[in-house]
């Protein structure tokens, strides 16, 4: 039931839209322009609101252009832990020159990040073709890395896509080194298994064990023998890891040791990938 103070108010709002009706049509515009007036401090902040809604709705990023900062992001990651994979090789280098006094040092990376767009159903295992081409500066042999590791080598140019051969393949042997004991071999494959290489050729008595890393050596593997020459680089530059021994056998009726190596990156998870431009 309605209060004495609220008939009240019923009674003078009635009386106000009386009298408004009943005014001129001028006056009547000037009582309404009043009232507006009165209620523009409302509008206002609510026009405000709405303004700075749109704005912060303005300031929404696309998807596109974040999925596009964080791949940059992430190819900015991956070229920190390069430079700090390098850093580590190269103190691991001056260490070696102190020793080895007119060893030359080895020049730095230059990077060219590349996106994996295919494989070769033929040689699911063993290759795979990248978005760069002769027009980004990429050539045959240049070595293909990951931040784990050694991927394989560029085996044919395109204008704008290329091909590469994965570890593991015929084609991509590579003169690797036991980080531990400086000891050199060649990375060959291993059939029955594609995420593990051979390292072969090292001498019997070499103390190599599982658990030792395997990186590349710099040396030259001429092709068609199994010459290692030259201290300059080859197509592999020198500190790129390869895996890390599984185990030890002697091979060649004892005149050797090879080594079982389990590689440091999953080559049938490529996504990214780098071409080092020596």
């Amino acid at each position: 039931m309605l209060r004495k103070p609220q008939y009240i108010a019923l009674l003078i709002v009635a009386l106000a839209g009386l009298i408004l009706l009943s005014l001129p049509e001028a006056a009547a515009s000037r009582v309404k322009l009043a009232v507006t007036t009165l209620f523009l401090p409302l509008f206002g902040a609510t026009e405000t609101t709405q303004a700075a809604a749109r704005r912060a709705g303005n300031t929404i990023v696309p998807r596109s252009d974040l999925i596009r900062e964080l791949e940059q992001l992430r190819a900015e990651k991956q070229k920190l832990e390069f430079n700090l994979a390098q850093a580590q090789e190269a103190a691991r280098e001056n260490d070696r020159l102190r020793r080895l006094a007119g060893l030359p040092s080895r020049p730095g990376w230059k990077l060219k990040p590349a996106r994996v767009i295919a494989r070769d159903p033929a040689n699911w295992w063993r290759t795979v073709f990248i978005d760069l081409g002769s027009k980004d500066g990429v050539r045959v042999d240049l070595p293909v890395v990951t931040p784990e590791g050694l991927a394989g080598r560029v085996s044919a140019v395109g204008t704008t896509r290329s091909q590469v051969v994965l570890l593991g393949d015929q084609t991509c042997r590579v003169a690797g080194m036991v980080r531990e004991t400086a000891e050199n071999g060649i990375v060959i494959p291993y059939a029955p298994d594609p995420s593990i290489v051979t390292l072969t050729y090292l001498s019997r008595g070499s103390a190599v064990k599982p658990g030792q890393t395997i990186t590349t050596s710099g040396l030259e593997l001429k092709p068609g023998n199994h010459v290692l020459t030259s201290g300059l680089g080859g197509v592999f530059p020198a500190g790129i890891r390869i895996g890390e021994i599984v185990d030890v056998r002697s091979d060649g009726f004892g005149l050797y040791q090879s080594a079982r190596v389990r590689l440091a990156v999953n080559l049938n998870a490529l996504d990214h990938v780098w071409v080092v431009a020596q």
